[in-house]
């Protein structure tokens, strides 16, 4: 009796096991192309490793064609330029960086919002999206866990992200 029962709970077990795994969504994929970025690209990757760390629900993936996301650089002050969920463009800006802050931070944060998150200029370090306002000591280039969730929810649901346009001076 007991070594039935104990086959039915395994047998069941493995079936939820299946249907779960069955269900489980497969992360966006999303490309960049950061061959416009210049002496950037390696902060560029970096930002992009912190959210393939940081959330399951997207991947960033470099190319060196077309991309979801492009990324250059100028003189002027870091921003991005967002069509849609997962779909634009974000500059470098030489003015933010001439000035100490973080190309690593700045890349995470440029990246989250082609990720769907706004500015949020508390000026907690913590906080990826304050971007400027946390200072130039600031060196945290990953987002917290609201933030995170957040990003989840957006690919999870595939929330409708109206085009924007991000200046992140301070």
């Amino acid at each position: 009796m007991f070594l039935r029962k104990t086959i039915a709970v395994l047998a069941t077990t493995a079936a939820l096991t299946t249907a779960l795994v069955g269900t489980a969504q497969a992360a966006t994929e999303l490309t960049y192309n950061s061959s416009g970025a210049g002496q950037f690209q390696a902060a560029v990757d970096k930002g992009a490793q912190v959210w393939n760390a940081s959330v399951t629900n997207v991947k960033l993936k470099k190319v060196t064609g077309r991309a979801n996301i492009t990324v250059t650089w100028d003189t002027g002050w870091p921003r991005a330029y967002v069509s849609s969920l997962g779909r634009g463009r974000w500059v470098m800006g030489t003015q933010a960086v001439n000035e100490g802050h973080d190309t690593v931070r700045i890349s995470s944060h440029e990246f989250g919002h082609l990720l769907g998150l706004p500015d949020r200029r508390t000026g907690l370090c913590t906080d990826l999206m304050s971007g400027a306002s946390a200072g130039t000591g600031c060196k945290n280039p990953n987002p917290n866990a609201k933030e995170k969730a957040e990003v989840e929810g957006n690919f999870r649901s595939a929330v409708t992200v109206q085009p924007s346009t991000f200046v992140d001076a301070a």
